[in-house]
């Protein structure tokens, strides 16, 4: 069982900058860790994964923007977005893939102003 906890969404102006965390209730090491998101009337997407390796990759849309990393010692993954864009307004999760099993957080928003 891994409880996800995320913070650092808000309001941000297009051009800006925020950094989310998710904290996990249990150690994260040999853990795949992602960061998903849900835009109003869209589907989840898959935004940035990182392995139990390290090893990262996003999807087009945000690749040079965003950086997804990641601190086994805290239990806590990142997602740093800069340069943000009206169309990255959406509900961010995280995510922990961890023995066939899939747990998510609550979410927390992201709302980029143009």
């Amino acid at each position: 069982q891994v409880q996800l906890v995320e913070s650092g969404g808000g309001l941000v102006q297009a051009g800006g900058s925020l950094r989310l965390s998710c904290a996990a209730s249990r150690s994260i090491f040999g853990i795949n860790m992602g960061w998903y998101r849900r835009a109003p009337e869209k589907q989840r997407e898959l935004v940035a994964i990182i392995t139990s390796g390290g090893s990262t990759n996003y999807v087009d849309s945000v690749r040079g923007r965003f950086t997804i990393s990641r601190d086994n010692a805290q239990n806590t993954i990142y997602l740093q977005m800069n340069s943000l864009k009206y169309e990255d307004t959406a509900v961010y999760y995280c995510n922990a893939y961890h023995l066939g099993l899939s747990y998510w957080g609550q979410g927390t928003q992201v709302t980029v102003s143009s």
